[in-house]
Order: structure tokens, then C-alpha cells, then sequence
């Protein structure tokens, strides 16, 4: 389904509704509730994505779906619940705590603002999360109910110093919405803007957030300078207001793209005979390496084939050599170094350096403790640690790592965790 509309049947919102009232009871059933879109390219004309049947439960289909499948339908059911039950209610409460130092025998006054539930509503089912944990807001945070002259247990006392603190990198969700916000984009071409950002080297990935490459940085003050128009957001949501005036029979597509298309031509034309070339040291990123023919400082270059070394001197030294990621633990094999490679498909797999007298090859990360069992070596299995071995097959949690969810990690697809052959 491509679609980002709101509408939903008349039919599934009653059985919604009754769904509710049935599981949750009367008080958490409300009248069936429509929504508008804020986009004015919306397919009104297609429901929204939804389950075919909200009594089709998540954990009543558990069984049949794989572990991404599962949470995705879980997502979906629950904002479909949620949207149809009543609304939660707090009451802002602000609580005056007055402190006796049984020291010194003084007291003082500290002051807690916050939000005291009273009624879950849709909270019940579904809570939407934030992509900061940081991003709580000490006027919306919760207070456990007080009542007047309660007498309070001190159990911690904690100081901070808080400073003013950058915008957060932009996570994928973040992303999308800022998109959404602007008018760029359509639900179906969000995903190929986020993968061509990335296929072009623009952007990595850090935590989940994308951080911008030293050529995402030097192609984006290019265009900025030069092609100033075109990267305002007001251009990009501009045209294609256009576009969709033309699809309507509004406007005709002629004079639309003459009036673009001219102006833009004369300046691609004029920014490739007067503009200066990008300065080759602004695409490049330190190393630790030095070389070994002129004792000058390695840089990180991206290439065809991805990044490798190369002397900072280039171009009168053209030493090059391909960067080295190696694996935490040997090969348990030979004993080798194990080397992050990448197959025909592009994928990274750790292969042992000795091939190919020796062919071992994992699609898992190695890990540095060995298997507790055979001392044989672990790998990353989700947030789980799993033996190499099959025959030992030991499985836990991953040494270091907090919150492992054994049993979420197990459901992962077996295509995920093969490795492709080896390629040297």
C-alpha cells in the first residue's frame, strides 16, 4: 500500500469501537473519530494502513510472523486502538516540599512541577517514544500522587549542571518528519531519499543518528554558494505544488518547466566554466597511520570501492593501502587476524587474513570474551552473544551489554546471520 491518508471505514471503527468497549470497558470507548491530514497530496481516496481485523491481536498472530514482522503489525494495531479511544487526563500539579535539615535544625522549601495521571485513555495500548532520552521536560514530567501534610522519605539527592546544548543529529524518524514538515517528499520516496544519502557517502550512521561526511559537508557548501535557490526547502515543496497543479489541469507543464529550466540552465552552465574546484584536502579525514615511503601523515579517502589509505602527500607520493578493521578476536581456525571485507553484494563479513589457505568467514561481529563453555569464539547475535561453534551453540548475554532480549534476538531470520563466501 502507498498511502498516506487518515480515512478508515466506517465498518472498522466500529468494530474498533466495540472491540474497545469489550476489552478496556465503556469509559475507554469513544465515538468513532476521523483525523485530517496536514498534507495537501494525501490519498483521501485509500484508507489508511491498517489491520484488516483489529481483533487480529499481535500476540494472536505471534506464531506466524517473524520477529520484524511482528513489531511492525504490533505498531500498527496499537495506533490503530489508540487512535480510537478517549484521551488521557492529567491534572498540572505543582508540590511545595517543605525539607528539615535535622542537622543543623533549619529548613528550607523545594518546588516539583509536574503532571499527576488520572485517567490513562489511549495511553493504556500505546505511548509514542522519543528519539532523546535527554528530551524530557521537567514541566511535562510525571509525579507520583501526593496528597496534603504526607510526610516524604528523602532517597537521593542528585545535582546537575545543565548547559545550553546544540540541536540533536538528525535520526531517521527526525528526519522524515522535518521532511513532512516542509513539504519535501512523498511517503513513498522517503525511504530512496534516505538511501541515496547514504549510498552517496553524504551521511554515516552513529548511534542511529546520521552524521555528515566530509564530502556530504563540501557538496552541500558547494551548492549552497552556487546554487543558493535550489537548496531552500521553499523550492523543493515549491515545485512540486506545481507538479501537482499540473497533474489537477490546473496549470499547463510547458510554461512551468520554461520558467525553471531556463534560469537554471544558463547557471549550471556558468558554475562549470568560473566555479573553483573543491579543494581535495576538504574530502579527506585524519589517520594514525604514516607512510612508510615519505614518513608523511596517511589520510582516509573514499574511492570506488569505498575508503582506503593514501598519502597526504598525493600527489607526489602515491602510496596507497587499504584501510585494516580488524576483528576483536583471532581466527579460530589459525589463529590469523580477522579483516572486515566486503562481498560482490556489498555486504561486511570478517574473514580470516590468511586466505585462502584459510576460509573462514563470519557475517557476526567477533567479540573479545571467548564462549564460557569451549573457549571457542563469541559473535554479536543482536544484542545476545552466541558461540562460533554450532556444536556448542551457548548463547547468552552479550558481556557489557544492558537490557539483552534473548528471546527477541532469537527470532531473527537465518538469512540474516549466514555469511557469503569469501572474498579476498
Amino acid at each position: 500500500m502507498r498511502t498516506d491518508s487518515t480515512n478508515l471505514s466506517a465498518e472498522s471503527l466500529q468494530e474498533t469501537n466495540a472491540f474497545i468497549k469489550k476489552t478496556y470497558g465503556p469509559d475507554f470507548a469513544n465515538k468513532p473519530r476521523t483525523y485530517k491530514t496536514k498534507s495537501k497530496s494525501a490519498q483521501e481516496a485509500h484508507e489508511a494502513i491498517r489491520p484488516t481485523s483489529v481483533t487480529r491481536t499481535p500476540n494472536s498472530l505471534k506464531s506466524q510472523l517473524n520477529r520484524d514482522q511482528h513489531r511492525l503489525y504490533d505498531l500498527i494495531w496499537k495506533r490503530m486502538v489508540a487512535s480510537q479511544m478517549t484521551d488521557a487526563l492529567s491534572d498540572a500539579t505543582t508540590a511545595d516540599i517543605d525539607v528539615l535539615d535535622t542537622t543543623s535544625g533549619t529548613g528550607y522549601m523545594v518546588r516539583a512541577r509536574g503532571n499527576v495521571l488520572k485517567f490513562a485513555g489511549f495511553r493504556t495500548v500505546y505511548l509514542e517514544g522519543k528519539d532523546n532520552a535527554d528530551e524530557e521536560d521537567d514541566a511535562s514530567g510525571e509525579l507520583v500522587p501526593l496528597t496534603q501534610g504526607e510526610v516524604l522519605t528523602r532517597e537521593d539527592i542528585k545535582f546537575e549542571q545543565k548547559f545550553t546544548q546544540p540541536p540533536p543529529r538528525f535520526t531517521e524518524a527526525m528526519l522524515i518528519r522535518t521532511l513532512e514538515e516542509l513539504g519535501i517528499g512523498r511517503p513513498s520516496t522517503f525511504a530512496s531519499i534516505v538511501a541515496t544519502i547514504e549510498r552517496r557517502d553524504y551521511v554515516s550512521r552513529d548511534n542511529k543518528r546520521f552524521l555528515p561526511t566530509n564530502l556530504g559537508m563540501a557538496v552541500s557548501d558547494f551548492l549552497t554558494e552556487h546554487f543558493p535557490d535550489i537548496m531552500d526547502p521553499s523550492f523543493t515543496s515549491g515545485m512540486e505544488e506545481n507538479l501537482d497543479a499540473i497533474a489537477r489541469g490546473e496549470v499547463e507543464w510547458v510554461p512551468v518547466l520554461q520558467e525553471f529550466f531556463g534560469p537554471f540552465d544558463e547557471k549550471v552552465t556558468f558554475t562549470k566554466e568560473n566555479a573553483e574546484r573543491i579543494d581535495r584536502n576538504k574530502l579527506v579525514e585524519p589517520s594514525d597511520e604514516v607512510c612508510e615511503k615519505c614518513e608523511r601523515p596517511m589520510v582516509i579517502r573514499d574511492g570506488r570501492f569505498g575508503k582506503f589509505l593514501s598519502c597526504s602527500g598525493f600527489p607526489d607520493c602515491r602510496n596507497s593501502k587499504p584501510i585494516r578493521i580488524l576483528a576483536a578476536a583471532p581466527c579460530p581456525k589459525d589463529g590469523g587476524e580477522l579483516l572486515q571485507r566486503k562481498s560482490k553484494k556489498g555486504r561486511s563479513f570478517f574473514g580470516c587474513s590468511n586466505y585462502p589457505e584459510c576460509d573462514f568467514a563470519t557475517s557476526r561481529t567477533p567479540l573479545a570474551a571467548p564462549c564460557p563453555v569451549c573457549e571457542g569464539m563469541l559473535v554479536e547475535r543482536g544484542r545476545a552473544a552466541q558461540c562460533n561453534d554450532t556444536e556448542c551453540g551457548w548463547r547468552g548475554p552479550r558481556p557489557g551489554a544492558e537490557g539483552t532480549d534473548l528471546e527477541g534476538d532469537a527470532e531473527e531470520s537465518d538469512a540474516e546471520s549466514e555469511a557469503e563466501p569469501v572474498e579476498a
